[in-house]
């Protein structure tokens, strides 16, 4: 599982409320991704086309109340209106009268939300067309990939197993959690799996016999992740305390337990993780997905092969793992062709 089920059921609950929200005929369009998107992906899809149809209500329908607005209506939306609304979402107030901007990748997020509604119902033959098939995605700017460098890597592991350079209230919690902060970051160190397929780990999907741990990954494929040595001695350590530990009912198999003996939630180890990355370094802002860029640097450097990275990292398609590597791929060719020399 990714979730916990208590945050399953809570992420259930608030799509329920959101989607009360919205036009009745947007129902039919969250039930046709039940299996197909994460409970996380629909309640974000549903806060994005709040923002839409709060604002197509507004500019496009005359101050149309968003639940009379009709599959009729929807037909009636333009390239240009979801233009003005991508142009909208740089800065606007929300219900609340909160200010609001979003960059490229918010309004890509936005847009994707967009263009499935409409990709659905044109499919489905309820509108004559896609206006938001007309609409171009934002040019996203790729930045630097941030990752810990081999030496801030062997201090971050230092600094949790030895407690080092804690305050005296961190101490409190490291005395209690250290062999389990210590598993964690070593596991996505030293695996590179996502956040949430950490926190979904239960006892019995590791196998020390072959290594190896069994996570769920996009989409809800299962796969097994191999480990070395240290992540393996940091696990066996960790599960040792952690057989001592009454979990609380609905966490018992869960493999990473929070201060409150729960499965351990995504927003706890990212906090972990800030922690101790700290200690470290000031000037990069260090979370699980930089570890997660850590690992997959290294397993570059080390091989080469951006197939066997973009497979261990679970990425569906090369190109998303050729994009977040490709300064290395060019250094190498830089690399490359000073290595070879014409006239000594």
């Amino acid at each position: 599982m990714t979730y916990s089920e208590d945050v399953k059921n809570k992420l259930t609950l608030k799509l329920r409320e959101l989607i009360r929200e919205l036009p009745d005929f947007c129902r039919e369009f969250f039930l046709s991704m039940a299996n197909s998107r994460e409970i996380r992906t629909r309640v974000a899809y549903a806060y994005d086309l709040r923002i839409f149809f709060n604002y197509m209500a507004e500019e496009k329908f005359g101050g149309k109340a968003v639940k009379e607005i009709t599959i009729s209506d929807l037909a009636q939306i333009t390239a240009t209106d979801i233009n003005e609304f991508m142009s909208y979402t740089e800065y606007y107030l929300n219900s609340e009268g909160e200010e609001k901007t979003n960059h490229e990748n918010g309004k890509s997020r936005k847009l994707a939300a967009v263009r499935g509604l409409f990709k659905y119902f044109y499919r489905m033959e309820k509108i004559p067309g896609n206006p938001a098939e007309l609409v171009n995605k934002p040019k996203i700017h790729e930045k630097e990939i941030i990752r810990l460098e081999p030496n801030e890597t062997a201090e971050l592991l230092d600094v949790i197993e030895k407690g080092e350079k804690l305050t005296d209230g961190e101490k409190k919690y490291f005395n209690k959690n250290g062999k389990r902060d210590l598993a964690i970051v070593t596991l996505l160190l030293g695996t590179g799996i996502r956040v949430s397929e950490c926190v979904g780990i239960d006892i019995d999907d590791i196998d020390f016999q072959v290594n190896g741990v069994k996570v769920t990954r996009k989409g809800g494929n299962e796969m097994v992740v191999y480990f070395g040595e240290e992540v393996e001695k940091a696990l066996k350590d960790y599960i040792e305390d952690r057989k001592k530990i009454k979990a609380q009912k609905g966490s018992e198999n869960a493999l990473f337990l929070s201060i409150q003996n729960k499965r351990i939630g995504v927003r706890s180890v990212e906090k972990l993780v800030k922690k101790y990355a700290q200690k470290v370094t000031t000037l990069k802002k260090i979370s699980p997905h930089k570890l997660r860029s850590t690992y997959g640097t290294a397993l570059y450097n080390e091989t080469g092969d951006i197939y066997l990275v973009a497979d261990v990292l679970g990425h569906k398609d090369v190109n998303t793992t050729r994009k977040h590597y490709a300064q290395m791929q060019d250094d190498n060719r830089r690399r490359a062709a000073r290595a070879v020399k014409l006239r000594d």
